[in-house]
């Protein structure tokens, strides 16, 4: 295919995630493999995929849950892979977001059959939202931001940003003249069990006020001195 899809394979048996890359590429995807639940949740939200694998049974973060907390910013297909017949497992997949589900041992051209359908499903849906302009946007000034796409305009001009950079400025623009401290922002933006630098949103921030502020001459981004940051209008 011309433009490969990246497939995301979350699967902690290796033999299993093998096969299914092999497979996967054979058929002309992109593949990633993940075999750590949270680590996986973490490269779904900062890295570019087009459809996700997910197996329920996960170390550190099971698939119900991954599913449940990727569906809170995006909607990337997501076929779970569940290890027995088990009605509960699928019940809670689909409720929590889930497009699909397949149960181990599965066949191969089934599985290639309903990732086929996601993709397309998805898609299609992408452009009857475009194409009716039902998409949800968020504004501020000449600051546009599309959440469907995980895209920022200013002045109609698209401003590149990572994923993570992106969700920082989704959440200062959806809290537009709320002050929101570093912890708030670490919590919603990193995860509530993020464990590291705290400075890491003040980094974040500098990379945004370059990319905007700087950019197009005018402040978006304000510092509370002691508390936090904000978007002003």
């Amino acid at each position: 295919m011309a433009d490969k899809k990246r497939i995301f394979i979350v699967e902690d048996e290796r033999r299993i995630a093998r096969f299914l890359q092999i497979e996967l590429e054979h058929e002309g995807f992109e593949t990633a493999t993940e075999s750590n639940g949270k680590r996986a949740f973490e490269r779904i939200i900062q890295e570019n995929y087009d459809l996700v694998l997910l197996d329920v049974m996960l170390p550190e973060m099971n698939g119900i849950t991954i599913c449940q907390k990727v569906r809170e910013l995006s909607d990337i297909p997501i076929i779970m892979l569940t290890a027995k017949d088990d009605i509960e497992d699928k019940v809670n997949g689909l409720d929590v977001g889930a497009d699909d589900y397949m149960t181990k041992p599965f066949a191969v051209p089934e599985l290639l059959a309903r990732i086929r359908v996601a993709l397309r499903k998805h898609s299609d849906r992408n452009d009857y939202e475009e194409e009716n302009e039902i998409s949800t946007r968020y504004v501020v000034k000449d600051l546009v931001l599309f959440p469907e796409r995980f895209e920022a305009q200013v002045k109609g001009e698209l401003v590149e940003l990572t994923k993570k950079e992106y969700l920082l400025l989704e959440y200062l623009v959806k809290n537009k003249r709320n002050v929101l401290s570093r912890d708030q922002i670490l919590q919603t933006v990193w995860g509530y069990d993020y464990i590291g630098d705290t400075n890491v949103v003040d980094v974040y921030i500098r990379y945004l006020r370059s990319k905007i502020d700087d950019r197009f001459g005018d402040k978006y981004i304000h510092t509370v001195r002691g508390v936090g940051y904000v978007i002003k209008e």
